[in-house]
């Protein structure tokens, strides 16, 4: 799965927790999103953790800047064993 492959993925979760439509690119990032609270955020991790079959390391998601460093860290969660 490439980096826009897994955002056309993150779009149908994002669909589905946010209220407002959101459309992603590999540029956006939270502070673009008005509706993107810290409640908001923790839903959208465990939706995004059940869909892609992954879970993320304690502070490890708040490292990527944006939505493409987010694809590519599922990317790289999804490669380990």
């Amino acid at each position: 799965m490439n980096q826009t492959e897994v955002i056309a993925k993150l779009q149908t979760i994002f669909d589905t927790v946010f209220l407002e439509p959101v459309v992603l690119t590999p540029a956006i990032s939270a502070k673009d999103v008005p509706e993107w609270d810290s409640l908001t955020h923790i839903s959208l991790m465990v939706a995004v953790e059940k869909a892609f079959g992954v879970r993320f390391r304690v502070g490890e998601v708040e490292t990527a800047k944006n939505i493409g460093e987010f694809a590519d860290l599922i990317r790289k969660r999804q490669q380990e064993p």
